[in-house]
């Protein structure tokens, strides 16, 4: 068990949580969540000891093992991937280090092979004997192929030294798992195989993420930081936003009575119970909901943007046409090619691609942005696009370095100045923040940004390139509700799982010798073993 006692800090003035008492119980997923700046990862930083709060103390239950997600992707360039995985059980390791120095050592004496002998047996009760087998097994499962299981670290790409850090951590069945943004990077089947792993996981876990499928899907409780405090309470992440929005509802309606307002949340509670029981962490939850006191359900007090698309007219039957699309990278490298499709009224197309940057540039070339080595493509006369690209520096550069007020007037048909605060309002600039330069914005600002130019332009087909990077978790839900409402068309891509599943109903997979293009959702999608075998003939045409 883990715990902490009065756990407070603050930087300068500035209280990010104060005398904070928690426990965390083996068996059990603790989702940390909370607005950015909130503390989320600095609290995740005391509870792993890596820095000291002003007060208080963290309890770890002695004989227990704490392991955490490393996020510098450089440490371990000069060792094995195996030995870098291998290495999250620091114990174990250094008595495979410490033993096989003694065999590799030609002057070992009768004392250093006395030593040895000891170490065997202690490496063997450890598990020591199976440890490369298990780390290798950790690899595949992870889709780290065998042939890179003996390369040093610094020869793999960004992507798989994030999944043999991810491997590290998950090794040895730790007592307490620790995760930082577990899923950054990760491809759909690996946070699908990780969601399955974490489920069935015996121990402790505690995982910061913006990932709401992935907090559906393995967590048993909230961790939430809020009012200046951390307060844990039962059920995923849907249960928690649902049943404190419902709250607020209730709060801002006084005349509500309190046996009502006790009706509606048992009735919630029971239908949540029901729909659950697909979930691998369903019967601990609904222990724990059978037991929830509903007396400790309060409203959040962070605040969510107002999204809304709204196309200025209908499109009509001629969205896009797309024929024989085809473009290379710098190096020669063929980043799409055979790219060919109508598009339909209606459509809402998820684009994926194993190469993040090829899907970039798909995007850039839809907008007009770079030009293509070959293809057409005819939109309908209809049709009035607006792109929300990956990278938006460009629109807020030193060059443009204005305030948000006539930044965001530019792209306003409405000119007028409390127009524009208004509008900048609903997106949570209020008060002297509409006077900040836009060069000096935060990433998750830019994107709200973004998001505003793209509604004032009132677009009848959207294209977004990763919308929901930067932002966090009550924005995305915000997008996602939009994005979902929208009645125009739409082309997108993104590593929220929800937005996928929820808004497309056709996906689209670019690769350097053709597409993929099927009418199914999203989880169907990556589970289709008929996908799987489209995507190895595709591979197969460049080998």
């Amino acid at each position: 068990m883990l715990s902490t006692d009065n756990i407070s800090l603050q930087y300068g003035k500035r209280v990010l949580f104060d005398e904070v008492n928690l426990k965390f119980t083996r068996g059990n997923c603790y989702g940390v969540i909370g607005a950015n700046g909130a503390g989320k990862s600095t609290f995740v930083k005391i509870l792993s000891g890596e820095i000291e709060a002003n007060s208080g103390s963290v309890n770890l239950e002695k004989g227990n093992r704490m392991a955490v997600l490393k996020q510098n992707h450089f440490e371990y360039e000069e060792f094995s991937v195996l030995n870098t995985v291998i290495m999250g059980y620091k114990e174990l390791y250094d008595i495979m280090v410490e033993k096989d120095a003694i065999y590799n050592n030609p002057d070992a004496t009768e004392a250093d092979g006395l030593r040895a002998a000891d170490l065997e047996n202690t490496y063997g009760e450890m598990g020591g004997w199976n440890a490369e087998a298990d780390a290798a097994e950790l690899l595949s499962n992870m889709g780290i192929k065998e042939d890179l299981h003996y390369k040093l670290m610094k020869e793999l790409t960004g992507s798989e030294k994030v999944k043999v850090l991810l491997g590290q951590a998950l090794f040895g069945e730790p007592d307490i798992l620790m995760l930082d943004e577990p899923t950054n990077d990760l491809d759909a089947l690996t946070v699908t195989w990780l969601s399955d792993f974490l489920a069935d996981f015996k121990n402790t876990v505690i995982v910061v993420s913006h990932d709401r499928y992935f907090l559906d899907m393995v967590c048993t409780h909230i961790v939430d930081i809020d009012y200046n405090k951390i307060r844990i309470s039962t059920g995923n992440y849907t249960f928690w936003y649902e049943t404190t929005q419902m709250a607020a509802r209730q709060l801002a309606n006084k005349n509500k009575k309190e046996e009502a307002k006790r009706k509606d949340l048992m009735e919630f509670i029971q239908r949540f119970s029901a729909n659950a029981s697909k979930s691998k962490q369903a019967t601990s939850r609904k222990k724990a909901l059978e037991k929830l006191d509903i007396q400790e359900i309060r409203p959040s007090s962070r605040k969510y943007p107002f999204i809304h698309f709204k196309g200025e007219r209908e499109p009509g039957d001629q969205i896009l046409r797309v024929k024989d699309l085809s473009k290379k990278a710098l190096d020669g490298s063929m980043y799409f090619s055979n790219v060919e499709f109508i598009m339909n009224p209606d459509d809402k197309i998820a684009i994926l691609g194993r190469n993040s940057s090829a899907v970039s540039a798909f995007f850039d070339a839809l907008a007009g942005e770079t030009e293509l080595d070959s293809g057409t493509m005819e939109f309908g006369q209809t049709i009035t696009t607006e792109y929300l690209p990956n990278e938006n520096e460009k629109y807020f550069s030193n060059d443009n370095d204005i305030d948000l007020i006539n930044w965001l007037r530019q792209y306003s048909e409405e000119k007028d100045e409390q127009f524009i605060r208004g509008f900048l309002g609903r997106m949570l600039f209020s008060g002297e923040e509409v006077y900040k330069k836009s060069s000096v914005l935060s990433g998750g600002e830019k994107v709200r940004c973004m998001l505003s130019k793209v509604m004032l332009a009132h677009p009848n087909l959207l294209l977004m390139d990763e919308p929901t990077n930067h932002l966090d978790l009550e924005s995305i839900t915000a997008l996602n509700n939009a994005m979902k409402e929208f009645t125009g068309n739409m082309i997108f891509t993104s590593h929220d799982h929800e937005i996928m599943n929820t808004v497309a109903n056709r996906i689209i997979e670019i690769t350097p010798n053709g597409i993929i293009d099927s009418l199914m959702t999203y989880n169907d999608y990556i589970k289709s073993d008929k996908i799987q075998e489209q995507r190895n003939a595709l591979e197969a045409v460049g080998v």
